[in-house]
């Protein structure tokens, strides 16, 4: 009987992994820790900018949800030092999305372009990456390229974590904002999509998406707090804001370690 039992359930189809599952919860009890780490950054000094006859593109960072610039001061510190006029969004906080947000990111864009004379690059970390995207698309004239850094653009909007804090705290699901968003097509500038297997709170086929969603998808180590941080993922966004893309293939998938 056992064996017989035994023999029936070696013939059952295996099981398929759900592209859209969140991550392991340990992964998230991880970023618990960095979190501290990440915030860190906010006492870091500030770098003066440099010269504005830098050969870099300027760059605009855009903080991911229940953050704001405080928490990607250290990131954009270290771009400074890497020779990028980077700048904060200037927006508060970030709650969530709002009818107005393409509006008031190009306010501030148009401000940056004004300042330097150039379209930025976007480096959107999480949310702030979907922001990223869907305003490139909407303005492509003003993007110079966009930098998403673990951020939910692709498969179902619930593919993560936060989703059910997100519901709470801008009283909008997370799959119906108050504004039109389609995020997984990819913008006409180079789009990088940086992803890790570390991170706790966004999947990772949610983060990566798929081959024609972006030119380049860059596998980092780090957590999801870690993008604000980490060495590897500065080094991967430098990469990210200064390699040309039309020499390779658009799917083209690499590694930073």
């Amino acid at each position: 009987m056992i064996r017989g039992f035994l023999t029936r359930r070696a013939e059952w189809p295996a099981r398929i992994p759900d592209p859209d599952a969140m991550p392991p919860l340990k992964l998230l009890w991880r970023e618990i820790g960095s979190l501290a780490r990440a915030m860190s950054g906010r006492i870091r000094p500030m770098p003066p900018e440099p010269n504005p006859d830098s050969a870099h593109p300027p760059v605009m960072v855009l903080p991911g949800f229940l953050s704001g610039d405080w928490a990607t001061k250290g990131l954009r510190a270290d771009l400074r030092r890497s020779g990028f006029r980077c700048y904060a969004w200037g927006l508060g906080f970030n709650r969530g999305a709002t009818a107005d947000i393409l509006d008031r990111i190009d306010t501030r864009v148009q401000w940056i372009i004004d300042r330097t004379g150039y379209a930025p690059a976007l480096v959107g970390w999480s949310l702030g990456g979907i922001y990223a995207r869907e305003y490139a698309k909407h303005h492509p004239g003003k993007v110079a390229r966009v930098v998403t850094l673990g951020s939910p653009f692709s498969g179902s909007r619930r593919a993560n974590r936060a989703w059910r804090l997100y519901h709470l705290v801008a009283r909008h699901p997370v799959d119906n904002p108050p504004i039109d968003f389609h995020p997984a097509p990819r913008p006409e500038m180079p789009t990088f999509a940086l992803w890790s297997k570390h991170d706790g709170v966004v999947a990772v086929s949610s983060a990566r998406g798929l081959p024609h969603e972006s030119d380049r998808q860059v596998e980092v180590d780090c957590g999801h707090m870690g993008f604000a941080y980490a060495p590897t993922s500065v080094a991967a966004i430098v990469k990210a804001l200064t390699e040309e893309v039309g020499a390779n293939p658009p799917d083209q998938q690499t590694s930073m370690r």
